[in-house]
């Protein structure tokens, strides 16, 4: 296998967040399912803006997300996702390169705008999304750079694009390439109901070795097996892939072939938004993977990361998670 060029090479959709604390009954009157992602059309997307008040604009996307939060622990990143040439996809290019991530997908010049996830924070911390999809339905296989994909460690894959067909397509590229050439793929189930509409495809990923590395929470796990968490963990165990999964204020577990090891959230002060905390702990566990940490520290370095995201409104880290990993005595 040759050296490698990055540690973390993510595809997904290239979304702005626009977020803002609301209530339960604003959710429930837009007709939203309270802690779920909802694709929608621009139209819809709009009068949802309109009713919103003040918010909060920040680049965001799930896999963006990780990558970036991998970055601030000192690794070398790349992100493929589609973007417009407008002020958002602008914005979005801008934000993704100052956390020191190689994005190189060209902007599509004409088509649907920059994709907008607008995200509703409610009082408990739990999050609500409404995600116009826009320019990231236009990715394609074209925009999968074979030699990147053989120069990353892990490519990482988000769930959510599994939803664009074209999309669906440099998923399937990316993962093929990486497996080819020794890497390892992971992939983030990202969303209870993305699971189930795709339970099966998924499944199949795995099972036909397309996955090394599954990365959800305790929802989607259930989900994906359509059973409890005892009965899924199990499951998944039996997949004979690494499985990191996270539950919360429980911590996570890590699961394997030959064991489940539990490990402790990482405590904190005050719950303001939980949005990115899947993200960035699959950022912490995979930059401990790639430092070659044991499981239990991987999840810890995830709960860390996790930890810092939640304690302010956005995706997107505060402070350097690689002088925090350094303060709880984990070396990178």
């Amino acid at each position: 296998m040759s050296e490698s060029r990055y540690d973390i090479l993510g595809l997904g959709n290239a979304i702005i967040d626009i977020i803002a604390q609301t209530s339960d009954a604003f959710v429930a009157e837009h007709g939203l399912t309270k802690g779920a992602m909802t694709l929608t059309d621009e139209g819809p997307a709009e009068a949802l803006y309109a009713a919103m008040g003040t918010t909060l604009t920040v680049s965001g996307g799930s896999a963006a997300n990780t990558v970036i939060g991998a970055a601030s622990l000192g690794c070398k990143g790349a992100f493929i996702g589609k973007v417009k040439t407008d002020a958002l996809g602008g914005l979005f290019a801008e934000d993704i390169r100052k956390a020191g991530v190689d994005f190189l997908t060209p902007p599509d010049t004409d088509g649907p705008a920059t994709a907008r996830c607008f995200v509703l924070v409610t009082p408990d911390g739990h999050r609500t999304m409404n995600t116009f999809l826009g320019a990231c339905q236009n990715l394609t296989e074209d925009d999968v750079d074979a030699e990147i994909v053989k120069a990353s460690q892990i490519t990482y894959l988000e769930g959510y694009l599994w939803d664009p067909p074209a999309a669906k397509a440099a998923f399937v590229k990316a993962s093929t390439i990486a497996r080819g050439a020794g890497r390892r793929v992971a992939l983030s189930l990202s969303d209870p109901f993305c699971v189930g509409r795709y339970r099966d495809e998924f499944l199949a990923l795995i099972r036909a070795g397309r996955v090394d590395i599954l990365f959800a929470n305790e929802a989607e796990l259930m989900s994906l097996y359509e059973t409890d968490f005892d009965k899924a963990v199990q499951q998944l165990q039996s997949e004979g892939i690494l499985g990191a999964v996270t539950r919360s204020e429980k911590g996570s577990v890590v699961i394997t072939k030959e064991e489940t090891i539990a490990v402790p959230a990482a405590p904190i002060e005050t719950l303001v938004d939980t949005t990115g905390a899947g993200d960035l702990f699959a950022a912490g566990f995979i930059t401990g993977l790639v430092r070659g940490h044991d499981h239990a520290t991987c999840a810890k370095l995830g709960g860390l990361a996790a930890a810092e995201i939640i304690q302010h409104l956005g995706a997107r880290p505060k402070v350097s998670l690689r002088t925090l990993a350094k303060d709880n005595d984990i070396a990178l």
